[in-house]
């Protein structure tokens, strides 16, 4: 018969590192890196963490708050100096736009939880700052710069979710094969106008729509009064 083994006092136990905000946000990035971010919850986190799920709700309230913490985190990621050719305000706006639309881009499952989460961390306010700083150079009175961050960012967020989604998807080719033949068979006599614009309503390419798209939304944003401010020049000096 096997000798008897003595329990191991938890006082000769290695102590284990105290919890921290910052410790569990760093562990759940792994996660996702490594497994994807539907394999970041509460559960998974805490076994990773060798704790109870009910000690990570001290630091982070629930998933949506975690997934939220998860992408500020990578928001650290975008070149917020990054330089475009031109050299002006508009050319550097469009490059930290840009960067900020690639970094969703390598994490497909995070730019679809983008568009709903709410991050509220230090690289986000960082983000937020840089634009707000490159749009208000244009002159446009305070209230366009302001609401216009949010399109903006609204709009690369999307997009990013979009393509992203499409990369990773098996079908998506199908689907837009799918919906090109449906245009190009569609009758001239019941949809004259997809008839008329059908050479190009699929034409260019994403690198040339995506810098369209953000031409047509700093141009709408810098000439578009916003509701209730009429046309006062409250512009940023």
């Amino acid at each position: 018969m096997a000798a008897r083994r003595d329990p191991i006092s938890r006082r000769e136990r290695p102590a284990k590192p105290a919890l921290s905000r910052g410790w569990i946000v760093d562990t759940a990035v792994a996660i996702m890196r490594a497994e994807g971010l539907e394999k970041v919850t509460m559960r998974r986190l805490a076994k990773e963490l060798d704790t109870g799920p009910a000690s990570l709700y001290v630091y982070v309230a629930n998933t949506a708050e975690l997934h939220a913490a998860v992408l500020d985190a990578l928001l650290g990621e975008v070149d917020l100096d990054a330089a475009d050719a031109a050299g002006d305000w508009r050319g550097q706006l469009r490059a930290v736009l840009t960067s900020y639309t690639l970094v969703l881009f390598a994490h497909p499952q995070l730019a679809r939880s983008a568009l709903v989460a709410r991050p509220s961390g230090q690289n986000y306010l960082r983000l937020v700052e840089r634009v707000l700083g490159l749009l208000a150079r244009s002159g446009a009175p305070r209230a366009q710069v302001a609401w216009g961050v949010d399109m903006l960012l609204q709009h690369a967020t999307a997009t990013a979710a979009e393509h992203s989604t499409q990369e990773h998807d098996p079908t998506s080719d199908d689907d837009w094969n799918a919906t090109v033949r449906a245009l190009r068979e569609a009758d001239g006599t019941t949809h004259p106008a997809i008839a008329s614009h059908l050479t190009v309503l699929t034409s260019g390419s994403v690198q040339d729509r995506m810098g369209w798209f953000f031409d047509v939304l700093v141009n709408g944003i810098t000439r578009t009064p916003v509701p209730g401010t009429g046309d006062r020049a409250d512009a940023v000096g």
